[in-house]
């Protein structure tokens, strides 16, 4: 079993010598700083690659550079386990703590040496200064030059017997996967997040149209695919607000509570926007509820640039209480957000099992909660964006066991997920996972992870 990924280096030095004008030195350096901040701080990736708040020293480097570092951190995040195995393989004994960064330098070289197209002299060369700068890493300059070195010259052998799909994957959730879907099934889960995800946009109206003009095709839900990368406030329809990015499967959730023209719905946990979104371009009269200001704030910016508009409250869900009931009520309820690890990485290195237990007792406790804040006969949509049963089709039976007398389930299906009837399960429920075919075509495939459930207040 592994834990590898897991390994903790000690901080860097205090202070550093002045970094070399080397093309490349700086890119290198910050990504191995964010690595290091994300796997040994727990800090979000999300977080430490945003262009306002974020790393100072990313948001310091050019377009080019910012690229490079997202590039490089997540390969090392993606293929965290082989690279511990490889180390594993390479070292004669564990590199003790307190030794600066060399741990996250000889990660992102080797995510560099065997992941990415980089010349092997280039990645191994600017390893070697990034350790001979950092006080504490300094002593091992040698070692991360001869690592590497050997690396090059014996990679074949190295990765020949590799398990990529086991290494990469946490042990907690290799076996919540194996127990909950069956190895081949978490082998293809494995398989699908060693990749990154498409963009998927949803469109106020004319789908097709706007996939013929983006040069996309239409995926499940009728969300756009888009296969060519860039930054997304340069393409046709962002400044008018015609579209907004969001995942395919994420944008199933809300269509399932039908026709909500001219109904009250209370979009909660509403925050960054993209179900809000869905509602109110479908004509519904939104209320959208979540706990963080600066999320929320980022939410009504999106709605001011789609030219919608939504009723906003920052509040605390386990406190809230609405004026009046709604006549439906869309639950996307925190989770552990594994169903997001394509395109999120860290999440598979900074969650752990008691998060799942302690989220799973919030989500019973909000389910429980917004019961009554949907008028009799009004439709819940209880959601998540995670491939642990745990926060989906078991929360889901448990809400429906206790609730017996006050609720139906009201079961999904196939078309009302694109005809895509592997996406609906036995019971009736939404469950997509990251590598399912997201169209009609078997090579158009990857989606989020998600669950989703309706259910009918009686």
């Amino acid at each position: 079993m592994n834990n590898r990924g897991n390994r903790r280096p000690g901080p860097s030095g205090k202070k550093e010598s002045e970094q070399p004008d080397r093309p490349g030195f700086a890119a290198r350096k910050v990504a191995a700083d964010i690595l290091g901040n994300v796997v040994h701080k727990k800090r979000p990736l999300d977080g430490e690659l945003d262009a306002s708040s974020g790393h100072s020293g990313f948001r310091a480097l050019p377009g080019n550079d910012r690229a490079l570092v997202r590039a490089i951190v997540g390969a090392s995040l993606r293929r965290r386990g082989e690279i511990s195995e490889i180390l594993d393989r390479l070292l004669d004994r564990p590199i003790p703590e307190k030794t600066g960064r060399v741990i996250d330098i000889l990660h992102i070289a080797i995510a560099q040496m065997l992941f990415l197209d980089v010349p092997d002299r280039a990645a191994v060369s600017l390893a070697v200064d990034h350790a001979g700068l950092d006080r504490r890493a300094r002593p091992y300059k040698g070692l991360v030059n001869g690592v590497l070195r050997r690396l090059g010259r014996e990679r074949a052998d190295l990765v020949s017997d590799l398990d990529p799909q086991m290494l990469n994957t946490p042990d907690w959730l290799w076996q919540s996967w194996t127990e909950g879907y069956g190895e081949e099934t978490a082998r293809a889960i494995a398989t699908a997040h060693q990749g990154e995800a498409a963009l998927d946009l949803s469109v106020k109206s004319d789908a097709a149209g706007w996939a013929e003009r983006l040069g996309g095709r239409i995926v499940v839900g009728g969300s756009v695919r888009l296969d060519r990368k860039g930054a997304v406030e340069a393409l046709e329809g962002y400044e008018e607000g015609a579209w907004w990015v969001q995942d395919a499967a994420a944008s199933l959730p809300a269509r399932l509570l039908g026709d909500v023209q001219g109904l009250k719905v209370a979009d909660l946990c509403a925050a960054p926007g993209g179900k809000t979104a869905q509602l109110a371009a479908a004509g519904a009269e939104v209320t959208a509820v979540d706990i963080s200001k600066g999320r929320l704030k980022r939410l009504e910016d999106n709605m001011r640039r789609l030219r919608l508009d939504v009723t906003t409250v920052v509040s605390d869900l386990r406190t809230y209480v609405p004026e009046s009931p709604f006549d439906a009520v869309l639950l996307d309820a925190p989770c552990s957000a594994t169903g997001t690890i394509r395109r999120h990485p860290d999440v598979a290195w900074i969650k752990k099992p008691y998060d799942i237990e302690k989220l799973g007792e919030i989500q019973r406790e909000l389910l429980d909660r917004v019961l009554d804040w949907v008028k009799p006969g009004g439709l819940i949509v209880y959601c998540t964006c995670s491939l642990e049963k745990a926060e989906g089709e078991l929360q889901a039976d448990d809400f429906r066991a206790r609730n017996r007398d006050k609720v139906d389930l009201v079961p999904l299906e196939a078309a009302e997920a694109g005809g895509l009837e592997h996406l609906i399960t036995q019971e009736g429920y939404l469950r997509c996972l990251p590598q399912h075919r997201a169209g009609e075509s078997e090579e158009i495939r990857g989606m989020d992870g998600f669950f989703a459930a309706r259910f009918r207040r009686s």
